[in-house]
């Protein structure tokens, strides 16, 4: 069998740069020749045994390090990176990708570390939107963002907890049968299931070991609130450490993090990867079937379908969001260029707003943001009712979209013309940060443009954006 080799030309640059090594002294401990040096940190040789060996008895250093797999990780990234819109054009073969990666690893690093900071500059003036629009505006964030921010940039998927999810739902024959397997795993750690008629969805008598569930609540709900108890129970000690690695500033954020890892659980259990992944494109992300197969709710749907970021296995790049009957945005995540504001009301524009209008009914919506990238998005109201006459019934407006280019991918997308431009609205994020000069609806001047005010003509706004 024939033996792979090894190219570690990176690996043997910087161990020599940690000792403070020349070339040449370096050459001669290893016991090679300068030019044979050479040409191995330059990837042109691969790493010989000789060498190898050296590198442990003369260095101590730990060999494994050689073939981490740093060059393959850091290509990944690279070519996830460069198929970013934002670059345009063909990507670069991947052939060079490889090679800076191995060549030049730094460089690399460094590439990706800048398009992180592109990512999370384009919320500075959603920043600046939250300290002129809360009154209440702090240096630091509270612990409900911190946490909100943690979620944000791992871009709603947590693997470990992500994959241990998905293996306690391989326990069930049918994913509509999860919350059977549940129940099952909660009464083997001595915890009884009742339900009980009660407004409160899920109640834990730890003194009783007994978990009550609301029998107002939907079929959905039900599972989704056993799944969550099952987090907690069976998988506290995974939390924990995830809790641990994301280091919150406070124990108030802590708290509100392992519920939300607990809430990632359920939903990653009731809608595991593979399975919902493969029905997803199955369908053309249908998400009345999905729901359907899977017994989940349009929402948990819709959300699922945003956090499909495995490594290696990624779903489509979704954005999801959720808002109120005031249009203040309650739930967000983007794996698109569309990025939310942080805090207050989302574009009038946008048809999320108008699902309240036509309830039960799906929107479709083809838009067009300022910086010229188009979206197809499809927006429903969900009402929320407690299950009884007399209570308050909670409602919401979702919004589910992602790139037009995707667009083939989407059964929301059959029967639109797509080729039209004209059928695109123009829509922003909010209107301090939208830079459109014309907007009928713009509710505040743009922040970081000037303004020019007439006293002998009065147009749609008192005012026009230079």
């Amino acid at each position: 069998m024939a033996t792979q080799k090894l190219y570690a030309g990176a690996k043997l640059r910087e161990q020599r740069m940690r000792i403070g090594h020349t070339q040449k002294d370096f050459a001669a401990r290893l016991g090679v020749s300068l030019p044979y040096l050479n040409q191995m940190e330059n990837n042109n040789r691969p790493v010989s045994t000789t060498v190898v060996l050296a590198l442990a008895s003369e260095f101590g250093m730990d060999v494994t390090e050689l073939s981490s797999g740093d060059s393959e990780r850091l290509a990944s990234d690279m070519q996830e990176i460069l198929s970013d819109p934002l670059f345009g054009g063909e990507m670069p073969p991947v052939a060079d990708v490889r090679l800076t990666a191995s060549n030049a690893p730094g460089l690399a690093r460094a590439f990706i570390a800048l398009h992180q900071s592109y990512r999370q500059a384009q919320e500075r003036l959603a920043s600046l939107d939250e300290a002129l629009g809360r009154e209440d505006a702090r240096a630091t964030p509270s612990p409900w963002e911190e946490v909100r921010d943690f979620f944000h940039y791992c871009d709603n998927y947590i693997d470990a907890v992500d994959r241990a999810a998905e293996h306690f739902a391989s326990r069930a024959a049918n994913p509509r049968l999860i919350g059977n397997i549940a129940t099952d795993v909660l009464a083997q750690a001595g915890i009884s299931v009742e339900f009980t008629d009660t407004d409160t969805l899920r109640q834990m008598d730890q003194d009783r070991r007994l978990l009550q569930i609301s029998s107002r609540a939907q079929p959905e709900t039900q599972t989704f609130q056993l799944l969550l108890q099952v987090a907690l129970v069976q998988y506290d000690a995974l939390l924990e450490a995830t809790l641990d690695l994301a280091r919150f500033n406070s124990p108030a954020a802590r708290d509100i993090a392992k519920m939300g890892l607990a809430n990632y659980f359920a939903g990653a259990a009731l809608l595991p990867y593979k399975a919902f992944q493969a029905r997803a494109q199955e369908t053309r992300h249908d998400l009345e079937v999905l729901a359907q197969d899977f017994g989940a709710s349009i929402e948990q749907i819709a959300h699922r379908l945003s956090t499909l970021q495995r490594p290696g296995s990624k779903g489509l790049p979704f954005f999801f969001v959720r808002v109120d009957q005031a249009g203040t945005i309650t739930k967000r995540h983007s794996a698109t260029l569309l990025q939310f504001a942080r805090f207050g009301g989302a574009c009038p524009l946008w048809n999320v707003h108008r699902a309240f209008e036509t309830p039960g009914q799906f929107l479709r919506q083809l838009a067009e943001t300022p910086d010229g990238v188009r979206y197809i998005s499809i927006a429903r109201d969900i009402s929320k009712s407690a299950g009884r006459f007399g209570a308050p019934t909670r409602r919401f407006a979702i919004a589910l979209g992602c790139e037009v280019r995707h667009a083939s991918q989407l059964v929301y997308a059959d029967g639109l013309e797509l080729g039209r431009d004209s059928i695109f609205e123009p829509i922003g994020i909010s209107c301090r940060i939208c830079a459109r000069k014309k907007c009928h609806q713009r509710a505040v001047p743009p922040l970081e443009r000037n303004l020019v005010v007439d006293p002998d003509r009065r147009d749609i706004l008192p005012y026009r954006v230079d």
